[in-house]
Protein backbone atom coordinates (compact mmCIF):
# COMPACT_ATOMS: atom_id res chain seq x y z
CA UNK A 1 0.00 0.00 0.00
CA UNK A 2 1.31 3.31 -0.70
CA UNK A 3 0.48 6.81 0.67
CA UNK A 4 -0.48 9.09 -1.88
CA UNK A 5 -1.20 13.09 -2.12
CA UNK A 6 -4.23 14.41 -3.82
CA UNK A 7 -3.74 18.43 -3.64
CA UNK A 8 -6.90 19.31 -5.41
CA UNK A 9 -9.34 22.06 -4.97
CA UNK A 10 -12.32 20.30 -6.71
CA UNK A 11 -14.59 18.21 -4.43
CA UNK A 12 -15.40 15.84 -7.51
CA UNK A 13 -12.14 15.71 -8.62
CA UNK A 14 -11.01 14.94 -5.28
CA UNK A 15 -13.56 11.68 -4.98
CA UNK A 16 -13.19 10.42 -8.15
CA UNK A 17 -9.16 9.88 -7.63
CA UNK A 18 -10.36 8.92 -4.21
CA UNK A 19 -12.88 5.86 -5.56
CA UNK A 20 -9.91 4.46 -7.65
CA UNK A 21 -7.01 4.68 -5.83
CA UNK A 22 -8.33 3.51 -2.51
CA UNK A 23 -9.76 0.43 -4.42
CA UNK A 24 -6.62 -0.20 -5.97
CA UNK A 25 -5.34 -0.32 -2.08
CA UNK A 26 -4.06 3.13 -1.47
CA UNK A 27 -3.99 5.59 1.09
CA UNK A 28 -5.05 8.95 -0.09
CA UNK A 29 -4.19 12.24 1.53
CA UNK A 30 -6.19 15.41 0.36
CA UNK A 31 -5.21 18.94 0.53
CA UNK A 32 -7.25 21.33 -1.18
CA UNK A 33 -4.11 24.71 -1.58
CA UNK A 34 -0.64 24.65 -2.68
CA UNK A 35 0.56 26.00 0.53
CA UNK A 36 -1.33 23.20 2.44
CA UNK A 37 -0.10 20.78 0.14
CA UNK A 38 3.43 21.46 0.07
CA UNK A 39 3.35 21.32 3.85
CA UNK A 40 1.15 17.86 4.51
CA UNK A 41 4.28 16.75 1.37
CA UNK A 42 7.08 17.68 3.77
CA UNK A 43 5.18 16.30 6.93
CA UNK A 44 4.28 13.24 5.78
CA UNK A 45 6.34 12.06 3.24
CA UNK A 46 3.99 10.65 0.85
CA UNK A 47 5.35 7.77 -1.62
CA UNK A 48 3.73 9.89 -4.77
CA UNK A 49 2.55 13.06 -4.90
CA UNK A 50 -0.61 14.04 -7.73
CA UNK A 51 -0.95 17.88 -7.49
CA UNK A 52 -3.72 19.68 -9.75
CA UNK A 53 -2.35 23.18 -12.01
CA UNK A 54 -5.15 25.93 -10.94
CA UNK A 55 -5.36 25.49 -7.32
CA UNK A 56 -5.40 28.25 -4.71
CA UNK A 57 -2.23 30.07 -3.04
CA UNK A 58 0.48 28.47 -5.00
CA UNK A 59 -0.17 27.07 -8.42
CA UNK A 60 0.44 23.60 -9.07
CA UNK A 61 4.02 24.11 -11.30
CA UNK A 62 5.04 26.34 -8.10
CA UNK A 63 4.51 23.50 -5.99
CA UNK A 64 5.73 20.86 -8.17
CA UNK A 65 9.24 23.35 -8.16
CA UNK A 66 8.99 23.61 -4.26
CA UNK A 67 8.90 19.80 -3.63
CA UNK A 68 10.91 18.80 -6.25
CA UNK A 69 13.89 20.47 -3.85
CA UNK A 70 12.34 18.66 -0.98
CA UNK A 71 11.67 15.49 -1.89
CA UNK A 72 13.87 14.46 -4.54
CA UNK A 73 13.02 10.78 -5.41
CA UNK A 74 9.44 11.27 -4.76
CA UNK A 75 7.53 11.19 -8.15
CA UNK A 76 5.01 14.13 -8.27
CA UNK A 77 2.33 13.86 -11.01
CA UNK A 78 0.70 17.04 -12.74
CA UNK A 79 -2.88 15.71 -13.39
CA UNK A 80 -4.82 18.89 -14.95
CA UNK A 81 -7.07 20.51 -17.74
CA UNK A 82 -5.57 23.05 -17.99
CA UNK A 83 -1.68 22.72 -17.24
CA UNK A 84 1.01 22.43 -20.52
CA UNK A 85 2.90 19.11 -20.32
CA UNK A 86 5.95 20.91 -21.17
CA UNK A 87 6.41 23.20 -18.55
CA UNK A 88 5.04 20.93 -15.42
CA UNK A 89 7.88 18.71 -16.83
CA UNK A 90 10.19 21.38 -17.14
CA UNK A 91 9.85 22.63 -13.65
CA UNK A 92 10.01 19.13 -11.71
CA UNK A 93 6.72 16.72 -12.06
CA UNK A 94 7.86 13.13 -13.66
CA UNK A 95 4.16 12.77 -15.75
CA UNK A 96 1.34 14.66 -16.72
CA UNK A 97 -2.03 13.14 -16.72
CA UNK A 98 -4.84 14.91 -18.65
CA UNK A 99 -8.15 15.42 -17.45
CA UNK A 100 -10.77 13.70 -17.70
CA UNK A 101 -8.76 10.84 -16.23
CA UNK A 102 -9.13 7.26 -18.02
CA UNK A 103 -11.38 5.77 -14.85
CA UNK A 104 -9.95 2.39 -16.49
CA UNK A 105 -6.12 2.85 -16.64
CA UNK A 106 -5.97 5.61 -14.49
CA UNK A 107 -5.25 3.18 -11.18
CA UNK A 108 -2.11 1.58 -13.30
CA UNK A 109 -0.98 4.67 -14.52
CA UNK A 110 -0.20 5.73 -10.96
CA UNK A 111 1.41 2.34 -10.50
CA UNK A 112 3.56 2.55 -13.19
CA UNK A 113 4.88 6.16 -11.45
CA UNK A 114 5.07 4.31 -8.15
CA UNK A 115 7.87 1.63 -9.41
CA UNK A 116 9.61 4.36 -11.00
CA UNK A 117 8.21 5.36 -14.70
CA UNK A 118 9.21 8.81 -15.51
CA UNK A 119 8.44 11.33 -18.67
CA UNK A 120 11.63 13.30 -19.12
CA UNK A 121 11.92 16.86 -21.34
CA UNK A 122 14.49 18.09 -23.37
CA UNK A 123 16.71 19.59 -21.70
CA UNK A 124 16.35 22.66 -23.48
CA UNK A 125 13.07 22.83 -23.66
CA UNK A 126 13.84 22.29 -19.59
CA UNK A 127 16.01 26.08 -19.60
CA UNK A 128 13.26 27.43 -21.78
CA UNK A 129 10.19 26.58 -19.19
CA UNK A 130 12.55 27.74 -16.31
CA UNK A 131 13.36 31.06 -17.04
CA UNK A 132 9.91 31.77 -17.70
CA UNK A 133 8.54 30.49 -14.73
CA UNK A 134 11.20 32.19 -12.83
CA UNK A 135 9.86 35.38 -14.45
CA UNK A 136 6.43 34.44 -13.44
CA UNK A 137 7.58 33.89 -9.95
CA UNK A 138 9.52 37.25 -9.83
CA UNK A 139 6.17 39.20 -10.98
CA UNK A 140 3.94 37.48 -8.29
CA UNK A 141 6.48 38.41 -5.77
CA UNK A 142 6.50 41.93 -6.77
CA UNK A 143 2.77 42.25 -6.99
CA UNK A 144 2.35 40.61 -3.20
CA UNK A 145 5.11 42.87 -1.64
CA UNK A 146 3.08 46.19 -2.84
CA UNK A 147 -0.20 43.98 -1.87
CA UNK A 148 1.56 43.71 1.93
CA UNK A 149 2.87 47.21 1.81
CA UNK A 150 -0.70 48.21 1.41
CA UNK A 151 -2.19 46.09 3.77
CA UNK A 152 0.84 47.75 6.27
CA UNK A 153 -0.31 51.03 5.42
CA UNK A 154 -3.83 50.00 6.23
CA UNK A 155 -3.42 48.68 9.27
CA UNK A 156 -0.88 51.14 10.87
CA UNK A 157 -3.81 54.08 9.74
CA UNK A 158 -6.33 51.47 11.58
CA UNK A 159 -4.34 51.33 14.64
CA UNK A 160 -3.86 54.88 14.81
CA UNK A 161 -7.53 55.42 14.75
CA UNK A 162 -8.13 52.87 17.34
CA UNK A 163 -6.38 54.85 19.46
CA UNK A 164 -7.30 58.02 18.91
CA UNK A 165 -11.24 56.66 19.03
CA UNK A 166 -10.20 55.11 22.63
CA UNK A 167 -8.99 58.59 23.60
CA UNK A 168 -12.12 60.34 22.44
CA UNK A 169 -14.51 58.02 23.94
CA UNK A 170 -12.76 57.80 27.31
CA UNK A 171 -12.81 61.41 27.68
CA UNK A 172 -16.65 61.47 26.21
CA UNK A 173 -17.58 58.54 28.78
CA UNK A 174 -15.47 60.37 31.64
CA UNK A 175 -16.44 63.67 31.30
CA UNK A 176 -20.31 63.19 32.66
CA UNK A 177 -19.17 60.68 35.81
CA UNK A 178 -17.84 64.22 37.33
CA UNK A 179 -21.18 66.37 37.98
CA UNK A 180 -22.95 62.14 38.48
CA UNK A 181 -20.51 61.36 41.67
CA UNK A 182 -20.86 64.64 42.94
CA UNK A 183 -24.39 64.98 43.02
CA UNK A 184 -24.66 61.07 44.35
CA UNK A 185 -22.37 62.53 46.88
CA UNK A 186 -24.53 64.91 47.60
CA UNK A 187 -27.75 62.69 48.25
CA UNK A 188 -25.69 60.49 50.46
CA UNK A 189 -24.25 63.05 52.58
CA UNK A 190 -28.32 64.22 53.19
CA UNK A 191 -27.23 67.87 52.08
CA UNK A 192 -30.47 67.21 49.57
CA UNK A 193 -32.85 66.68 52.03
CA UNK A 194 -33.17 63.55 54.09
CA UNK A 195 -32.38 60.13 53.22
CA UNK A 196 -34.65 57.08 54.10
CA UNK A 197 -32.76 53.39 54.38
CA UNK A 198 -33.75 52.33 51.07
CA UNK A 199 -32.66 55.69 49.36
CA UNK A 200 -29.20 55.01 51.29
CA UNK A 201 -29.24 51.50 50.19
CA UNK A 202 -29.72 52.52 46.54
CA UNK A 203 -27.28 55.26 46.95
CA UNK A 204 -24.50 52.53 47.70
CA UNK A 205 -25.72 50.46 44.91
CA UNK A 206 -24.94 53.09 42.49
CA UNK A 207 -21.74 54.11 44.44
CA UNK A 208 -20.41 50.78 43.35
CA UNK A 209 -21.81 51.14 39.64
CA UNK A 210 -19.99 54.10 39.40
CA UNK A 211 -16.65 53.00 41.35
CA UNK A 212 -16.54 50.03 38.94
CA UNK A 213 -17.19 52.43 35.61
CA UNK A 214 -14.64 54.80 36.86
CA UNK A 215 -12.22 51.92 36.94
CA UNK A 216 -12.62 50.52 33.41
CA UNK A 217 -12.79 54.68 32.13
CA UNK A 218 -9.48 55.21 33.67
CA UNK A 219 -8.35 51.70 32.83
CA UNK A 220 -9.02 52.79 28.63
CA UNK A 221 -7.31 56.28 29.35
CA UNK A 222 -4.17 54.80 30.85
CA UNK A 223 -4.02 52.50 27.52
CA UNK A 224 -4.51 55.03 25.40
CA UNK A 225 -2.45 57.39 26.60
CA UNK A 226 0.85 55.05 27.74
CA UNK A 227 0.11 53.64 23.74
CA UNK A 228 0.27 57.40 22.89
CA UNK A 229 3.50 58.12 25.00
CA UNK A 230 0.86 60.86 26.71
CA UNK A 231 0.79 59.57 29.97
CA UNK A 232 2.66 62.04 32.06
CA UNK A 233 4.34 60.74 35.57
CA UNK A 234 4.86 63.03 38.38
CA UNK A 235 8.31 61.49 40.51
CA UNK A 236 8.55 61.53 44.01
CA UNK A 237 9.39 59.88 47.50
CA UNK A 238 7.01 57.40 48.44
CA UNK A 239 7.44 54.06 50.40
CA UNK A 240 6.54 50.70 48.33
CA UNK A 241 5.72 48.93 51.17
CA UNK A 242 2.86 51.18 52.59
CA UNK A 243 1.80 51.52 48.77
CA UNK A 244 1.10 48.18 48.76
CA UNK A 245 -0.17 47.99 52.22
CA UNK A 246 -2.88 51.04 51.74
CA UNK A 247 -3.82 48.88 48.27
CA UNK A 248 -4.70 45.95 50.07
CA UNK A 249 -6.46 47.62 52.95
CA UNK A 250 -8.37 49.43 50.35
CA UNK A 251 -10.09 46.21 48.91
CA UNK A 252 -10.64 44.70 51.62
CA UNK A 253 -14.47 45.46 52.13
CA UNK A 254 -15.14 44.05 48.71
CA UNK A 255 -13.34 41.07 48.70
CA UNK A 256 -15.05 40.35 52.31
CA UNK A 257 -18.28 40.20 49.96
CA UNK A 258 -16.72 36.81 48.55
CA UNK A 259 -15.23 35.87 51.92
CA UNK A 260 -11.81 36.28 50.21
CA UNK A 261 -8.84 36.15 52.53
CA UNK A 262 -5.79 38.14 51.69
CA UNK A 263 -2.22 35.97 53.04
CA UNK A 264 0.45 38.94 53.74
CA UNK A 265 4.09 39.30 53.78
CA UNK A 266 5.16 42.40 54.40
CA UNK A 267 7.88 41.56 56.64
CA UNK A 268 10.57 43.65 54.28
CA UNK A 269 9.41 46.61 56.39
CA UNK A 270 9.60 50.11 54.49
CA UNK A 271 11.25 50.49 51.28
CA UNK A 272 11.94 53.94 49.88
CA UNK A 273 11.95 54.43 46.71
CA UNK A 274 11.56 57.68 43.85
CA UNK A 275 8.38 57.37 41.31
CA UNK A 276 4.70 58.14 40.30
CA UNK A 277 3.43 56.73 43.47
CA UNK A 278 -0.31 57.40 42.46
CA UNK A 279 0.43 55.60 39.51
CA UNK A 280 2.03 53.03 40.86
CA UNK A 281 -0.83 52.72 43.40
CA UNK A 282 -2.94 52.09 40.66
CA UNK A 283 -1.32 49.26 39.06
CA UNK A 284 -0.55 47.75 41.89
CA UNK A 285 -4.58 47.89 42.30
CA UNK A 286 -5.33 46.57 39.24
CA UNK A 287 -2.50 43.58 39.99
CA UNK A 288 -4.48 43.04 43.51
CA UNK A 289 -7.84 43.33 41.54
CA UNK A 290 -6.92 40.25 39.46
CA UNK A 291 -5.88 38.08 41.38
CA UNK A 292 -9.24 38.95 43.40
CA UNK A 293 -12.15 38.66 40.83
CA UNK A 294 -10.47 35.67 38.79
CA UNK A 295 -9.76 33.32 42.60
CA UNK A 296 -13.27 31.84 43.77
CA UNK A 297 -15.37 32.96 46.30
CA UNK A 298 -13.90 31.52 49.80
CA UNK A 299 -10.40 31.42 48.03
CA UNK A 300 -6.99 32.95 49.40
CA UNK A 301 -5.25 35.45 47.64
CA UNK A 302 -1.35 36.01 48.97
CA UNK A 303 0.73 39.11 48.66
CA UNK A 304 4.43 39.43 49.23
CA UNK A 305 6.25 42.24 48.94
CA UNK A 306 10.57 41.58 48.28
CA UNK A 307 13.07 44.13 47.83
CA UNK A 308 17.13 43.95 46.31
CA UNK A 309 19.46 47.06 46.27
CA UNK A 310 17.76 48.65 43.09
CA UNK A 311 14.48 47.33 42.68
CA UNK A 312 11.19 46.62 44.41
CA UNK A 313 9.46 43.60 43.72
CA UNK A 314 5.61 42.80 44.50
CA UNK A 315 4.44 39.12 44.28
CA UNK A 316 0.76 38.48 43.72
CA UNK A 317 -0.75 34.60 43.80
CA UNK A 318 -4.12 33.65 44.09
CA UNK A 319 -6.35 30.06 44.19
CA UNK A 320 -8.15 30.22 41.27
CA UNK A 321 -7.50 27.79 38.30
CA UNK A 322 -4.73 30.49 36.47
CA UNK A 323 -4.88 30.66 32.63
CA UNK A 324 -3.21 28.35 29.72
CA UNK A 325 0.10 28.66 29.42
CA UNK A 326 -0.11 30.12 25.90
CA UNK A 327 -1.95 32.92 27.21
CA UNK A 328 1.02 33.71 30.07
CA UNK A 329 2.53 36.02 27.39
CA UNK A 330 -0.20 37.81 26.20
CA UNK A 331 -2.53 38.93 29.20
CA UNK A 332 -0.27 42.33 29.39
CA UNK A 333 -1.85 43.28 25.77
CA UNK A 334 -4.53 45.53 25.53
CA UNK A 335 -7.94 44.12 25.11
CA UNK A 336 -6.66 40.74 25.67
CA UNK A 337 -8.86 38.24 27.76
CA UNK A 338 -8.52 34.45 27.79
CA UNK A 339 -12.33 34.11 27.71
CA UNK A 340 -13.51 37.46 25.95
CA UNK A 341 -16.88 36.58 25.06
CA UNK A 342 -20.14 38.59 26.36
CA UNK A 343 -20.86 35.30 28.10
CA UNK A 344 -17.65 34.87 30.24
CA UNK A 345 -17.71 34.61 34.07
CA UNK A 346 -15.55 37.72 34.70
CA UNK A 347 -16.41 40.95 33.20
CA UNK A 348 -13.39 44.02 32.57
CA UNK A 349 -12.47 45.16 29.39
CA UNK A 350 -9.09 43.75 29.25
CA UNK A 351 -6.88 46.63 29.95
CA UNK A 352 -5.85 46.89 33.33
CA UNK A 353 -2.87 44.41 33.51
CA UNK A 354 -1.95 46.77 30.06
CA UNK A 355 -1.78 49.71 32.29
CA UNK A 356 0.01 47.75 34.61
CA UNK A 357 3.01 46.91 32.35
CA UNK A 358 3.70 50.73 30.93
CA UNK A 359 3.35 51.80 34.40
CA UNK A 360 6.47 49.31 35.56
CA UNK A 361 8.03 49.63 32.37
CA UNK A 362 8.39 53.77 32.67
CA UNK A 363 9.71 52.70 36.49
CA UNK A 364 12.52 50.96 34.75
CA UNK A 365 10.92 47.64 36.23
CA UNK A 366 8.17 45.34 34.48
CA UNK A 367 5.97 42.53 35.02
CA UNK A 368 5.72 38.89 34.21
CA UNK A 369 3.36 35.94 34.65
CA UNK A 370 3.38 32.36 35.86
CA UNK A 371 2.00 29.20 36.63
CA UNK A 372 0.97 29.11 40.06
CA UNK A 373 1.61 26.08 42.43
CA UNK A 374 5.68 26.25 41.57
CA UNK A 375 6.95 29.29 44.23
CA UNK A 376 6.27 30.47 47.46
CA UNK A 377 4.39 33.47 48.12
CA UNK A 378 3.87 34.82 51.72
CA UNK A 379 4.23 31.01 52.48
CA UNK A 380 1.53 29.66 49.84
CA UNK A 381 1.80 27.98 47.13
CA UNK A 382 -1.31 28.62 45.48
CA UNK A 383 -2.40 27.15 41.99
CA UNK A 384 -4.11 30.71 40.28
CA UNK A 385 -1.97 32.68 38.60
CA UNK A 386 1.32 34.41 39.62
CA UNK A 387 1.64 37.73 38.48
CA UNK A 388 5.36 39.31 39.44
CA UNK A 389 5.48 43.33 39.01
CA UNK A 390 9.38 45.23 40.00
CA UNK A 391 9.79 48.59 39.96
CA UNK A 392 13.35 50.29 40.26
CA UNK A 393 13.78 52.18 43.37
CA UNK A 394 15.41 55.05 41.88
CA UNK A 395 14.52 54.71 38.05
CA UNK A 396 16.47 57.78 37.31
CA UNK A 397 19.62 55.71 37.72
CA UNK A 398 18.47 52.30 37.57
Amino acid sequence: MATILHIEDDPQSQLLVRKLLVAAGHRVLETVSGIEGARVATEQRPDLVLVDINIPDLNGYEVALLLRGRLPGTPIVAITAEGDRATALGLGCDGFVSKPINVGTFARTVEEFLKGAREAPAEAERVDVLRAQGQRIAARLEAKVHELSDANARLVDADQRRREFYRNVTHELATPLTPLVGYLGLLQRGELGAVSAGQRKAYTSMEEALTRLRGTIDGLLDVTQLETGRMKFVFGPYDFTDLVRRAIEARKPLTAKRSQRWITDLSVGRLPATGDSARLQRAVGHVLDNAAKFGPEGGVVAVEVRASATHCELLVNDSGRGVGAEWLSRIFEPFVQADGSTTREHGGAGVGLAGVRGVAEAHDGGVVAEPGGLHLVAGQKLPGLLVRMQVARDPRSA
